[in-house]
């Protein structure tokens, strides 16, 4: 008897052009959202989402995650059973050219200012 075939895992993501810099910036507005986008312009590589460095419940991430990819800020996508993350960082560039530079310049700047 052969297993039943499974569709594979997909997340859906905004098309860029939809996006709206209100949006954007609400998403921006949440120092931990801001600091999962500094730690994805940081990584030479995409990110699970259980290694981020984060002061909140692996839940409480996870709709971190959702805010930003429902923003357009990161894409998403599933490698075996770990969902990985990743900036759009070129097509947020093209949208919205310099935000998220300038974010992730500022998030380092505060926490040389204010460090733990």
């Amino acid at each position: 008897m052969s297993r039943p075939h499974t569709a594979a895992r997909t997340v859906e993501h905004p098309d860029l052009s939809e996006v709206t810099l209100q949006q954007v910036l609400e998403a921006l507005a949440d120092p931990v959202r801001r600091m999962v986008v500094s730690q994805l312009a940081q990584s030479a590589h995409d990110m699970s989402c259980g290694t981020f460095e984060a002061p909140v419940s692996p839940s409480t991430l996870t709709h971190h995650f959702n805010v930003l990819r429902e923003a357009g800020v990161i894409r998403q996508y599933y490698e075996g059973t770990s969902k990985m993350n990743t900036l759009r960082a070129d097509g947020m560039e093209e949208r919205f050219p310099g935000l998220l530079s300038a974010v992730v310049a500022a998030f380092a700047a505060e926490g040389e200012a204010h460090p733990a």
